[in-house]
């Protein structure tokens, strides 16, 4: 890494600690029992050009490498200590990339830029109630009437779904059973037959989380990405750079439980002594910063083989998506890990709504499931590596 590419990410990742740590660490308990933030935090994060890191400049983003993205999304995660926020202010990020790569320029031009300038929200809707990561198998039907498309079925788990003004949806538009028969088209938020339900969750209660619900909802033809029967493609395209920002963001909560423990640690005192004087309690802390250090030098890696590969136009070269698979379950292993270790050296503290680690407990699980649960992660890792 030459020395101009590591002062970019020290400069990128301070303005992103100091904006974390004023704008979202002091307001997330008020924001959790309020069941949202506020959606000038997405005006705010878009002014520092949070929003648009990775985006085309003439869309107004600015291009960036996953070397220069990976400072800003653990520097997120470890400042602003908080999974909801973070998965709704940054849902775009995974509902805007197939529009960028299929749409039309005049649909690229009139969805992408509000987007990036905070003024509205992207979606992605792929789950359906009937099957999660199965995603051949969904059953949400786009029929084509003329000049538009008509959809009928039901999404859920969708992250920013109660107030996205855009949602790209993955839905079947063929008679054709499995992947070929699925496609890719975005709908506007405000659709008529467009239903939501919100959904209660374990963890992640500022990001607002909903269920979908299509009802002969009419969407004009030109919303369509690419083409009919290449959304499987898209899909799968897409979970490439998801994967790499949940191990991201999940290498910064587990340094953020550290930081709480190894604090806790020096500053409480039992029996005659701080915790950290304590063999169990440091060997615990010890513990931590060793799979930190593995997750942190392995992200790092495969980011920068991820970075050669798209240069190279092989972006989804099969050995590289199995690491990416196999990073990002060691990633949130690691988050879990340390989460579980924290608390139990907060110890009651550890339970107590406040806390860093409690919060960041309770939001592991979703990190783990949510783009591709590990079972399917290592299934994949396997058929890419040629093993079956």
């Amino acid at each position: 890494m030459d020395a101009e590419l590591r002062a970019d990410r020290a400069a990128l990742a301070d303005t992103v600690r100091r904006f974390a740590e004023s704008e979202i660490a002091p307001h997330v308990e008020a924001w959790d029992d309020a069941g949202e933030f506020p959606r000038a935090l997405y005006t705010r994060a878009a002014q520092l050009g949070l929003l648009g890191l990775g985006y085309p400049e003439a869309l107004g983003g600015t291009p960036a490498s996953y070397a220069l993205k990976l400072p800003a999304w653990i520097a997120l995660a470890r400042h602003g200590r908080s999974g909801g926020v973070l998965a709704s202010l940054f849902s775009h990020n995974i509902g805007l990339p197939p529009v960028v790569l299929h749409a039309s320029a005049a649909v690229r031009s009139e969805v992408v830029p509000p987007v990036l300038r905070g003024e509205k929200i992207a979606a992605l809707a792929i789950t359906e109630p009937g099957g999660g990561s199965d995603v051949a198998a969904l059953r949400t039907t786009a029929r084509r009437d003329g000049e538009h498309y008509v959809l009928n079925g039901e999404k859920t788990f969708i992250t920013s779904g109660m107030r996205a003004d855009w949602i790209t949806v993955a839905v079947r538009t063929g008679e054709e059973r499995g992947a070929r028969g699925l496609s890719m088209l975005l709908v506007p938020g405000d659709s008529a037959g467009l239903g939501r339900t919100r959904l209660a969750k374990m963890g992640w209660w500022c990001s607002d989380t909903a269920q979908l619900h299509f009802d002969n909802v009419r969407v004009p033809a030109r919303y369509l990405l690419g083409e009919e029967g290449a959304g499987f493609r898209m899909v799968m395209g897409n979970f490439n750079g998801e994967r790499i920002g949940l191990a991201a963001g999940a290498l910064g909560f587990a340094q953020a439980c550290l930081d709480e423990a190894l604090a806790w640690s020096q500053g409480r005192r039992t029996f005659g002594a701080a915790l950290v004087e304590h063999q169990a309690v440091r060997h615990k802390l010890v513990d931590m910063r060793m799979r930190i250090a593995s997750t942190e030098a392995w992200l790092e890696a495969v980011s920068a083989e991820g970075d050669v590969l798209e240069a190279a136009g092989r972006a989804n070269a099969p050995e590289w998506v199995a690491e990416v698979c196999m990073l990002k379950n060691h990633a949130t292993q690691t988050m879990q890990f340390c989460a579980d270790q924290a608390v139990q050296i907060l110890g009651g503290m550890g339970f107590m709504r406040g806390t860093v680690s409690e919060r960041i407990y309770r939001e592991v699980k979703v990190m783990m499931i949510g783009g591709g649960a590990e079972d399917i992660m290592k299934e994949l890792a396997a058929r890419q590596l040629g093993w079956l």
